[in-house]
């Protein structure tokens, strides 16, 4: 710079004009995002997930159900409705008022048998088969059928459906010699189509040639029933002929008769007490457990650890046996209280090493040698950071164990280990309905559901959890 110019910068004299204010905008567009709480964060990525609040709503109407459920339907689940036995779910059915049942003789003629000349090659059109009168009732179904000349028996069967042949008949109801030509069915009858069957004999072997009848007996109840029942009161005055409304089962009845809702309902509070108390338990031991030993660390950590490896080596199944031995439960009843123990005591471990593995990362942090150095005691490290720090991986574990618990205790009942009838639970109910899932199969369909349904719900919803409480989601995101 020359002597000239700095001259002249010195000569001159700066004036109001030459400077302005800056202008300043008024509208200033402000990008930020609110402040939220890790658990604020976590709700609002687990919303984002479709499959965890479906299953999330699921569990609440569970709850419902499970609660709630027996207040809205006041169905004794132990009540046998002998008149609506292994019944398929339906709408309210009505039953006639009937006399009570009477004796009846059946139909009885003379005839000798004598040797037969032939054996009859078609006996349906000789027989006649008939019903003796025409109204055919869920007490009784009376056969009649024209006796035939060489035959010394006959031989009665009845079928569900349609036969496709001689050894198709179904169930054999009884027999009769060859003077007594009629027969009455009085065994497990509903309302429904049903399918007879007259097979005529020599005495030993059977002809294979038959007679065949379908008959759909009415729904029937006497009075004397009726009133036992608490279906009517005396002071309707009803009598014979008249409609009754029976008791409505919108689930069906299981093999005795009883409501398949109400025993849903009650099934519902056994496996999910099982299913939600004994996880509660022993997650709570392990979180504890694994949370002294990650915390102090050393060879108290080494210790508790390998006591831990030893637990999961223990074989459940024989422990459940002994703990019944134990309690003086025989078989045939029920082992809840020897259930809760085992899991209890054996399921602990799984939380103790996630929990451990939790707080050996944790208490390296910064944040706790720097509250250390502040002063801090262990109980406020432990309360304050490491416990809150740990409880996504503790949500997550507890949401897992349930379903595994309701599994356990699933299966437990179902091979007559766990509860037992006639205290229901779903494992208990499939057990039943296992035996007459060919003829009725709802009575194992529905228990199996809700088990289904259940495990998945929580199943999915830990799968939820687990992805919105993972902060490296959040950085991710």
């Amino acid at each position: 710079m020359t002597d000239s110019t700095t001259n002249s910068l010195a000569l001159y004299q700066p004036v109001s004009g030459d400077f302005a204010p800056a202008i300043r905008e008024e509208s200033v567009e402000q990008i930020s995002r609110p402040s939220l709480s890790y658990w604020q964060d976590a709700w609002l990525r687990l919303k984002k997930n479709t499959r965890a609040i479906v299953s999330l709503v699921i569990i609440l109407l569970l709850a419902v159900f499970t609660l709630i459920g027996p207040l809205v339907w006041r169905v004794d689940p132990a009540l046998q409705d002998l008149n609506q036995v292994s019944q398929s779910p339906s709408l309210p059915k009505t039953a006639t008022l009937t006399e009570p049942m009477s004796s009846w003789q059946g139909v009885r003629v003379k005839i000798d048998p004598g040797a037969p000349d032939a054996y009859p090659e078609d006996f349906s059109d000789r027989a006649g088969f008939r019903l003796a009168d025409d109204d055919p009732t869920t007490q009784r179904v009376r056969l009649i059928w024209e006796p035939v000349e060489g035959v010394r028996g006959y031989n009665i069967y009845r079928n569900n459906r349609l036969p496709d042949g001689f050894n198709d008949l179904g169930l054999p109801l009884g027999s009769t010699f060859a003077n007594e030509v009629s027969y009455e069915d009085r065994l497990s009858l509903e309302a429904r189509e049903y399918y007879y069957a007259v097979v005529p004999t020599d005495g030993f072997d059977e002809y294979e040639t038959f007679a065949q009848l379908k008959v759909t007996p009415t729904l029937t109840l006497t009075l004397e029933e009726a009133l036992e029942r608490d279906l009517i009161s005396a002071a309707d005055n009803l009598k014979p002929g008249d409609q009754v409304t029976l008791r409505f089962h919108p689930l069906g009845t299981d093999y005795l008769g009883r409501d398949m809702l109400a025993r849903l309902m009650e099934g519902a509070s056994v496996s999910l007490f099982i299913g939600i108390f004994a996880p509660l338990l022993f997650v709570l031991g392990g979180i504890i457990y694994g949370g002294i030993a990650g915390y102090i660390g050393g060879q108290l950590d080494v210790l508790l650890m390998r006591f831990a490896d030893f637990v999961v080596a223990l074989p459940f199944l024989l422990f459940m046996i002994l703990f019944k031995i134990a309690f003086g439960i025989g078989p045939g009843e029920s082992g809840i209280l020897p259930m809760l123990i085992a899991l209890i005591l054996l399921g602990w471990p799984a939380t103790a090493r996630l929990v451990r593995g939790q707080v050996l990362q944790i208490r390296e942090k910064g944040y706790i040698e720097a509250a250390s150095l502040l002063g801090a005691r262990n109980y406020y490290l432990i309360f304050r950071h490491i416990i809150p720090n740990t409880m996504g991986v503790i949500l997550v574990t507890l949401t897992f164990s349930v379903p595994a618990a309701i599994f356990t205790e699933a299966f437990l009942s179902f091979i007559g280990m766990g509860v037992a009838p006639p205290t229901p639970s779903w494992g208990s109910m499939c057990n039943e309905g296992v035996k007459t899932m060919l003829s009725h199969p709802h009575e194992l369909i529905f228990p199996a559901m809700f088990i289904s349904v259940t495990v998945l719900a929580f199943n999915l919803l830990g799968d939820g959890l687990a992805e919105a409480l993972d902060s490296k989601m959040r950085a991710r995101e």
